[in-house]
């Protein structure tokens, strides 16, 4: 099952290597940027490392905090912004 997921889903991970881990909401919500937490946002079911970014410093962006799939506000933002090819992919989301 995992192969034809990675089959189906092959460009997902071929961007971010093997070093890819899956991650529910509920895990994702203990990468939050507080108390030496790296940061993660997911955006479109990728999970990206905000951690050394300095407008996401604390957790924190414009008000959207990190741990968090954050796809909306990201798309209502950025659009089609190539922001995320400069990010470090961490994983993906479960589901």
């Amino acid at each position: 099952m995992y192969n034809t997921y990675r089959n189906m889903n092959n460009h997902i991970f071929e961007d971010i290597g093997e070093r890819q881990q899956t991650f529910t909401l509920e895990e994702l919500s203990k990468y939050n940027g507080i108390g030496g937490n790296p940061a993660y946002v997911a955006i479109n079911g990728i999970v990206y490392d905000v951690s050394s970014v300095k407008a996401w410093a604390g957790g924190v962006h414009f008000g959207v905090s990190a741990g968090k799939d954050v796809t909306e506000e990201f798309n209502t933002c950025h659009g089609d912004s190539k922001i995320l090819d400069k990010l470090p992919k961490v994983g993906v989301v479960a589901g």
